[in-house]
């Protein structure tokens, strides 16, 4: 059967969540824990809309799945979790990130903290759905994306065509390996649907986070059809060089990477996020 999808879309980080669902259980995808760096605050905005959705159709939420880490925003799966359940799960690569992660914030203690984590190509029910975890990595290391029957959601892979792809400039990120995850989600058939995890629209669209294969293939200005791996490595690294980090990494990373807990209060009450200082 074919899922239904609910996408909500987070324009303070570009980030789109997806619910996912058989009409009964349901899966949520990169949920957002908005989070303010001028005054160190948090909400759930962004978390309590899918929330409201899934109550609203009585869905059962059976996962929450991240795609990879993100460097761009908090994860709020373990807000999502304390109302609605569901298992955290993620790619079996994320020690990777840790590794390359956990020593800037003193994170010392054992960090999978996750409920799941995927193998590549492992097959899992979303309900009556059957869901596939590819790894699809590049951007980092543990990238994943999960195919339910003809979509895909596709995380830091690929942005719609008029914008292209994502950075692979991040520790254990790999220009030459993105773009074979790349092709190897595009050559699925051409009316597979694809989910983007972001979406940055040039001046004059509107947000946009559903396109096909076909449409990529034909269309995407950094992997189009003829692109080589050559161009697309040249392309991508000198692109990458001129990137700044993303506003909220140093926030984002060290919770992500933590599964989206958030440091545990010192003896004032008080949460503290960690700043590296000359490091990154």
């Amino acid at each position: 059967m074919k899922p239904q999808i609910q996408a909500f879309f987070d324009s303070a980080t570009a980030t789109v969540t997806y619910v996912v669902h058989d009409g009964a259980t349901c899966a949520i995808l990169d949920s957002v824990l908005d989070f303010d760096p001028k005054s160190g605050r948090t909400s759930t905005a962004s978390a309590d809309r899918a929330i409201a959705y899934v109550r609203e159709n009585g869905l059962h939420v059976e996962w929450l799945l991240e795609t990879h880490a993100h460097a761009d925003h908090l994860s709020a799966a373990p807000y999502l979790r304390e109302h609605v359940g569901g298992r955290i799960g993620i790619g079996a690569e994320i020690g990777a990130v840790q590794k390359a992660f956990a020593h800037l914030f003193g994170q010392a203690r054992p960090l999978p903290e996750f409920d799941h984590l995927f193998a590549p190509d492992e097959e899992f029910a979303i309900g009556r759905l059957t869901a596939r975890a590819l790894h699809v990595p590049g951007h980092t290391p543990a990238d994943m994306a999960y195919q339910v029957d003809d979509a895909v959601f596709v995380g830091d892979t690929l942005f719609m065509p008029d914008v292209g792809s994502a950075r692979c400039d991040f520790p254990g990120g790999s220009a030459a390996t993105l773009y074979r995850s790349v092709k190897r989600l595009l050559s699925l058939p051409p009316e597979t649907r694809l989910f983007m995890c972001h979406d940055y629209p040039p001046a004059g669209r509107e947000a946009a986070w559903e396109t096909t294969v076909a449409e990529q293939r034909a269309r995407n200005i950094h992997l189009h059809d003829g692109v080589t791996e050559e161009q697309f490595v040249a392309m991508r690294t000198q692109r990458d060089a001129t990137l700044a980090m993303p506003t909220l990494i140093l926030p984002a990373i060290q919770v992500n990477i933590n599964a989206g807990r958030l440091p545990e209060p010192d003896a004032n009450g008080v949460r503290y996020l960690r700043i590296p200082i000359d490091s990154m």
